[in-house]
């Protein structure tokens, strides 16, 4: 089944500390938003990209999308100043019905493979995300002092791409605009209105770009894998 994503790209990734918009970081000669972008322009699924940017780097990311023939992206639309907000504009330029994927600008390592069994499962049951087992022994901290050890078999590190039927996103964005809720995620958004989300294993590469430290990682998956 064909899909759209919406990327939010608007977030100034102030832990970067880069002195820029994380997403023009250069990575192996390409900017982090382009590497994000390919994945999805090589993707036969995937029919069209909204782009949410902040509106003072709409020029900056247009320049880009013509640089490296990025042709999917139909729409640019301007940020909010919650990551929420920005994918409920994203959300206004799709259509009612179909599959709507939310990715990370900043999460260039997802694999079309890992896609295509999200929108799979996204088919049957409406909502799923990607996520990976945590692999660390996790502690409940109060007060600087670890309470208790936390059972880690059912805890999973959410990921993006997440990905939802149309109508209910919609309803789960617009529910939490009416009642002045912010979400961690949009997983969390459905969640709240009573819609049960699948789990679909993801990839330990798929990481997002918050530190600088990330940066080292995201050069080795690239040497690994061949991408340039």
């Amino acid at each position: 089944m064909n899909y759209s994503v919406i990327i939010p790209a608007a977030g100034q990734g102030k832990r970067m500390n880069a002195g820029m918009n994380k997403q023009f970081i250069d990575l192996e000669g390409m900017p982090v938003i382009i590497h994000t972008l390919r994945v999805f322009e090589r993707d036969v699924l995937c029919q069209n990209i909204v782009l949410v940017v902040n509106d003072q780097e709409r020029e900056q990311f247009v320049r880009l999308l013509h640089r490296f023939e990025i042709k999917k992206v139909t729409s640019i639309v301007p940020g909010g100043e919650e990551r929420q907000q920005s994918v409920y504009n994203g959300l206004k330029a799709v259509g009612d019905t179909g599959i709507i994927l939310i990715h990370d600008g900043a999460r260039p390592f997802v694999t079309i493979k890992k896609i295509h069994e999200l929108v799979q499962v996204t088919e049957k049951t409406g909502a799923a995300v990607l996520a990976v087992p945590v692999k660390d022994t996790m502690k409940k901290v109060v007060d600087g002092q670890i309470e208790k050890t936390v059972d880690r078999s059912s805890l999973w590190a959410v990921q993006t791409p997440q990905a939802f039927s149309v109508p209910l996103i919609r309803h789960a964005h617009e529910q939490a605009k009416e009642e002045q809720f912010i979400g961690t995620d949009d997983a969390s958004l459905v969640e709240r209105i009573g819609h049960r989300v699948a789990i679909v294993e993801g990839e330990y590469t798929n990481i997002k770009l918050t530190t600088k430290e990330d940066l080292l990682f995201a050069e080795a998956i690239l040497r690994t894998r061949g991408d340039q």
